[in-house]
């Protein structure tokens, strides 16, 4: 009989970091094509299946030469074509990235060549070049078999290339993680201006594109009113893999997100975390091994429980490797803490550091849209010049 995990209520964040990447087992391989891998995350180290430059080839428009000069011209050689062997004293016109003749000792850059035509028909070149000089020789990038990345790592167009250069037409991916989006209450617009009592959803055009840089899949998003049996009745019927609820975290009259977890069987793992904004999220496994991820309603209480919660628990998933920590940056101005919470804060990068922003409330979007990241205050806070661990935000 499997144990059920203890639930971390209220707990530090780190830990609660920590339990997301736990909870999270990696999802199956699949060997798919170049153009589908992208956004995907390596299952297997990326090995070169050929050396990288496969043969000699020239680094620069100009002319392949044998020995020392002069030299009497003998032709041309283009990339993608083959060239017979150079005798001594020859050379031949060459293009960027066509394959050095054999016999050839360097390349003469065009530049640096001069050509003459000889009286009795031909021409000769002239100039000075070193022994290999502007030669890629083959395998100066890799050897056939050897590891270029290992596994773990986000596919980004790089990579893509690195893999076709080195050969593959195919890589061993794990398969995107998939997402369904739950946004609660009955207060929420999906168009126009807000009226009395009504507010714009601002969390679904704002997380889908986030979740995909992510490398999950979004099945969809659909607006939940605010019912207990509605809202039990997606949670138990969604395939996803991860289900994505924002709002009804909390105790309020109409926040049965704990109440429908319960009837769903599902078994909370994080209830709470000491961080602000977005304190009451929550992440629970669900029967047939899904998650669910409980965000604040608040905009940036939301944001607060992805980059806390979801995006750990998605990368865990996608088999990605992730550091425990994020890189650390020091502060321009002073960052005042909580005294007991983590404190996320809006910062822009500048030449004398990171700046806090403005407009940094739980409901308010205007500081995180002019952020270059999130800052990670401890309890307590953080003095101009000390160093804070950012947390990045999409770009696109």
């Amino acid at each position: 009989m499997t144990s059920v995990a203890a639930t971390l209520r209220g707990g530090p964040w780190p830990a609660a970091r920590r339990a997301a990447v736990a909870a999270g087992r990696p999802l199956p391989v699949e060997r798919v094509e170049l153009a589908a891998a992208a956004g995907r995350t390596l299952a297997e180290p990326l090995v070169a299946l050929t050396d990288l430059p496969a043969f000699d080839t020239s680094a620069m428009d100009g002319w392949a030469v044998a020995g020392p000069g002069p030299w009497r011209l003998a032709g041309r050689v283009l990339a993608g074509q083959e060239c017979a062997p150079l005798a001594d004293g020859a050379a031949v016109e060459i293009a960027t990235g066509a394959q050095l003749p054999p016999g050839a000792t360097g390349v003469l850059r065009r530049e640096h060549g001069t050509r003459t035509e000889l009286p009795g028909g031909g021409a000769e070149l002239r100039g000075a070049v070193l022994p290999g000089q502007d030669v890629r020789p083959r395998g100066q990038e890799c050897g056939s078999g050897e590891e270029l990345l290992p596994a773990g790592l986000p596919v980004t167009p790089a990579v893509l290339g690195l893999a076709a250069a080195a050969g593959h037409d195919r890589l061993a991916v794990h398969r995107r993680p998939t997402v369904e989006l739950l946004v609660l209450g009955d207060e929420l617009l999906t168009s126009g201006l807000p009226g009395p009592g009504r507010v714009r959803d601002a969390l679904g055009p704002l997380l889908p594109p986030w979740l995909a840089a992510a490398g999950a899949e979004l099945l969809g998003g659909r607006h939940v009113r605010d019912d207990f049996g509605l809202l039990r009745d997606a949670i138990r019927h969604s395939p996803a893999d991860l289900v994505l609820t924002t709002g009804g975290t909390a105790a309020g009259p109409v926040d049965f997100l704990h109440a429908a977890l319960e009837a769903t069987g599902g078994h909370p793992l994080v209830d709470g975390v000491a961080v602000r904004p977005g304190h009451p999220m929550l992440l629970a496994a669900l029967p047939g091994g899904r998650h669910l991820v409980g965000l604040p309603g608040n905009p940036l209480a939301a944001v607060a429980g992805t980059v806390t919660l979801a995006l750990p628990l998605l990368h865990a998933l996608s088999g990605r490797a992730v550091p425990p920590g994020g890189p650390a940056e020091p502060l321009a101005a002073a960052l005042p803490g909580h005294p007991r919470d983590t404190r996320l804060h809006p910062v822009r990068r500048t030449a004398a550091g990171l700046a806090p922003l403005p407009h940094d409330g739980p409901a308010m979007l205007r500081g995180l849209a002019r952020a270059d990241a999130l800052a990670v205050v401890p309890p307590g806070g953080l003095a101009a010049g000390e160093y804070a661990e950012v947390l990045a935000l999409p770009a696109f």
